[in-house]
């Protein structure tokens, strides 16, 4: 006799399907990538980013893995991940020749190998939830260089220099989980994004004030991460 399925575990399913929407999201993306459509392009990435930034948190409600224990959310989320934050900012790297034919590639290459060892990493985050080593977020950093319109030796190095970092113990910020200055960190988190929608808006040709804005709070997502490593004390309540 076959097993009814549950409210819960309907709920439960649900959640799942909701993260299995990243990889239609990503095809997406990738679709307008091939026809070097960047805004469109970012768009779809900026929503699958969107879908993954609240699965988590529906799935903890929910308690997902108690109810599916044998459906691995996690799993799936890294399959997806992979795709929209290394594989296709890398293509897009790649096919807009962004940094000339011969960088582009080869950033393109490093950003796919160094990401896929770090995806294997299975400790990756602190006790207080910092990743350890830049966290792959290929999309948001090639997205800010494509708004900002760096040099291809700048670029280039942004790209080196953040690989090279992944696998270096240094700390980068979770914006929503590190709880140490979490009310200026995510309000500056939220802030790229306002600027980053306003690009999209300005179909990439952004003003002089989001270009100066995206790249001032992308440098502080990038670095307050280690800063706070070096300051363990900082934002810490006393009690």
């Amino acid at each position: 006799m076959k097993k009814k399925v549950t409210a819960p575990q309907a709920k439960a399913f649900s959640v799942h399907l909701l993260t299995a929407s990243g990889s239609f999201l990503a095809f997406l993306s990738l679709v307008a990538a091939s026809e070097q459509r960047w805004t469109a392009m970012f768009w779809w990435l900026g929503l699958a980013l969107l879908v993954d930034g609240i699965d988590g948190p529906i799935a903890r409600k929910l308690e997902v893995k108690e109810v599916l224990p044998t459906w691995s959310g996690d799993m799936l989320d890294n399959i997806i991940d992979y795709v929209t934050y290394v594989l296709i900012p890398a293509f897009a790297l790649y096919q807009s020749g962004f940094m000339g034919a011969g960088l582009s590639f080869l950033s393109a290459a490093i950003i796919v190998v160094s990401s896929a060892i770090y995806y294997a990493d299975t400790g990756i985050k602190t006790s207080e939830n910092f990743f350890k080593g830049f966290p792959v977020v290929w999309n948001m950093l090639v997205f800010t260089l494509f708004v900002i319109g760096t040099g291809e030796y700048l670029s280039f190095a942004v790209v080196v220099v953040s690989a090279v970092l992944t696998f270096l113990p240094i700390h980068f910020l979770h914006p929503v989980r590190v709880k140490r200055l979490r009310p200026i960190n995510l309000s500056i988190f939220l802030a790229w994004c306002a600027f980053g929608v306003v690009a999209l808006l300005q179909d990439l040709q952004a003003s002089l004030l989001v270009k100066v804005g995206i790249g001032a709070t992308a440098i502080y997502l990038y670095a307050i991460g280690g800063v706070m490593q070096a300051l363990p004390q900082l934002g810490r309540t006393r009690g």
